[in-house]
């Protein structure tokens, strides 16, 4: 099983549109709410240079916004064709 860690805030579009995603398809994962979470934010920050959110980790892959076709290759889930 990879390791999943989203760091995300409650209004966020594509934060709420990457969670629904890995809800359809049964991907467990941790969510870091980065809008009250300082700690977090900051290490988000430190592990990605970004500040911008949907920031996603699958196991040491960094993935910043909701990319569903990069997702799908690093979760190995199938493609719906």
């Amino acid at each position: 099983m990879k390791k999943v860690e989203i760091y995300s805030t409650p209004n966020c579009v594509y934060c709420n549109a990457t969670k629904e995603f890995f809800k359809q398809n049964n991907v467990e994962y941790t969510e870091h709410n980065v809008a009250e979470d300082m700690e977090k934010r900051k290490e988000m920050i430190d592990k990605s240079g970004q500040m911008g959110v949907p920031v996603i980790f699958v196991d040491s892959n960094l993935v910043v916004g909701f990319d569903k076709p990069k997702l799908t290759e690093l979760l190995g889930l199938a493609v719906n064709s």
